[in-house]
């Protein structure tokens, strides 16, 4: 379990996928915040705090993982962003360097999983759970 509650946006089209990450991360002691679609994502950036924002590349005909954490960076600076995909091509990869973003392949190995958002949260700022 964490010493405090970290918060993460986890951003997924795929409900049965979403409800998978969250339903790990909260056995973690994590408070999720599942959004469906880069939408929700920005609304939830928009009025919330996180520690971490986890992003799938593909979010259907209404965006990319890209789009939502050039979102993010630009309304919570210094957010710790990571990008999940099923493939990742010479573009989606030199982008994700670039931009300095983590990259993890789906399947994820859940321990992998788990040990890259520990480590990212364990250098993210403190961020109070309340207010603004």
């Amino acid at each position: 379990m964490c010493a405090r509650k970290y918060r993460i946006l986890v951003v997924d089209d795929e409900p049965s996928v979403l409800l998978t990450y969250q339903m790990i991360l909260e056995q973690k002691g994590y408070e999720v915040f599942p959004a469906p679609s880069p939408e929700a994502a920005r609304n939830a950036l928009d009025g919330e705090k996180f520690d971490l924002l986890l992003c799938d590349l593909t979010l259907g005909l209404k965006g990319s993982g890209f789009e939502v954490i050039e979102h993010a960076r630009r309304c919570r600076p210094g957010l710790p962003s990571l990008l999940l995909t099923g493939y990742a091509g010479k573009d989606v990869s030199e982008r994700a360097q670039r931009m300095g973003i983590v990259i993890l392949l789906k399947p994820v190995d859940i321990q992998e999983f788990l040990s890259i958002i520990a480590a990212h949260l364990s250098k993210a700022p403190e961020q109070k759970a309340s207010g603004q």
